[in-house]
């Protein structure tokens, strides 16, 4: 599943281009407990089709209601004394407003936002095609954009983007950065691999998986995550990580391992990681500094064992708690010590009077 929203924005663009009315909504501020985050959007069409999200679902329907005559002409055929074309149900035209939902307790009830929960959307009524054009392309070949809208009267403006940057908004101009979608290499094709790889695919990364062995390759069934069969570290070379980008190795094997994560560590990647055991991991970072001429301080990004402490045993739950801990990096979550692998076993150890090292294993692939 590709990044939400490119996805929006395509669909805004080929409604606009196309000749129909649309409006393009944006959470721009939230107070108390909000169902999407600032900086999430949706598209909503003349004909009441909907695509992205900035509610749980009633407050689109709030805005399909307020804005297009599809509810109107929906309850019309049901009851013969509602006239489908009264009410001034329709995308208007002019500069953007600003709305907010759930500022009572009434209001919060009717629109299925959590208690006390309140949020503002800014409104933007037929943004200008061509400017969607050119924000799309540039977000579809991997650019970083910077889009600004000034509230007088709508107007857009594009800039690259160095980096990522949280929503802002003034009394006269929204100033919203888009990306395109986070992407996830993977050394390794195994079981663990599938599991990691379909979770990461439906939230929304791009996954590309690494496997020189023709053996492991032969069994992937994952479909829409790209395959390749290079070395792992040439892949990583290739790949050119930024900031969007994650780092998994899967392989327990050294020979594989080792030499794309320290490729890895050179890049902007947010997360470089590899699976294994507490013993594994110090023993991974001996040899690296042994043999590669790095230190205890150049090595400090590398992440092991990886994911969140969950007691997980099998792949399946292995590969949840990676993708959470990959997921809470992503959104800048600090994960309390106990929820870190190996402090968590460590203490589990302790407690349980075990000196020996609760190994995080991954069964091999049978055929």
């Amino acid at each position: 599943m590709e990044n939400l929203d490119v996805m929006v924005l395509r669909t805004l663009r080929n409604w606009r281009q196309a000749g129909k009315r649309a409006l393009l909504a944006t959470v721009v501020r939230t107070w108390g407990s909000s169902p999407r985050p600032v900086g999430s959007i949706m598209a909503l069409c003349e004909d009441g089709s909907v695509v992205g999200s900035v509610s749980g679902g009633c407050i689109e329907d709030d805005l399909i209601y307020k804005h297009t005559q599809a509810y109107r002409q929906a309850d019309a055929k049901s009851d013969a004394n509602i006239d489908a074309t009264a009410g001034d149900h329709h995308i208007p035209a002019g500069r953007p407003s600003f709305i907010k939902y759930g500022i009572t307790a009434d209001e919060a009830h009717q629109f299925g936002l959590p208690c006390g929960g309140t949020l503002e959307l800014l409104l933007e009524f037929d943004p200008d095609a061509a400017s969607l054009v050119q924000l799309v392309t540039n977000l579809e070949g991997g650019q970083l954009v910077q889009r600004t809208v000034r509230l007088a009267d709508g107007a857009v403006s594009l800039q690259p983007s160095a980096r990522p940057e949280d929503l802002s908004v003034s009394s006269t101009e929204l100033v919203n950065t888009f990306g395109p979608e986070y992407r996830m290499l993977l050394i390794g094709a195994g079981q663990l691999t599938e599991y990691l790889a379909t979770m990461a695919l439906f939230s929304g990364f791009a996954v590309t998986v690494c496997d020189p062995r023709e053996e492991y390759r032969g069994a992937w069934s994952v479909p829409n995550a790209t395959v390749v069969s290079d070395m792992p570290d040439d892949v990583v070379t290739a790949f050119k990580p930024d900031r969007r980008s994650c780092v998994v190795a899967l392989t327990h094997d050294p020979k594989l391992d080792d030499l794309a994560l320290l490729e890895a560590l050179k890049t902007e990647a947010f997360y470089v990681g590899a699976i294994g055991s507490r013993r594994n991991n110090e023993a991974r970072k001996e040899r690296m500094i042994e043999h590669f001429d790095q230190t205890a301080a150049s090595l400090a990004p590398l992440r092991g064992p990886i994911g969140i402490y969950i007691g997980s045993k099998t792949p399946p739950e292995i590969a949840v708690s990676v993708m959470a801990e990959i997921l809470a990096v992503k959104n800048g979550v600090a994960l309390p010590r106990d929820m870190d692998v190996a402090h968590a076993k460590n203490d589990r150890a302790i407690s349980a009077n075990d000196p020996g090292d609760l190994v995080c294993s991954v069964p091999r692939r049978v055929g």
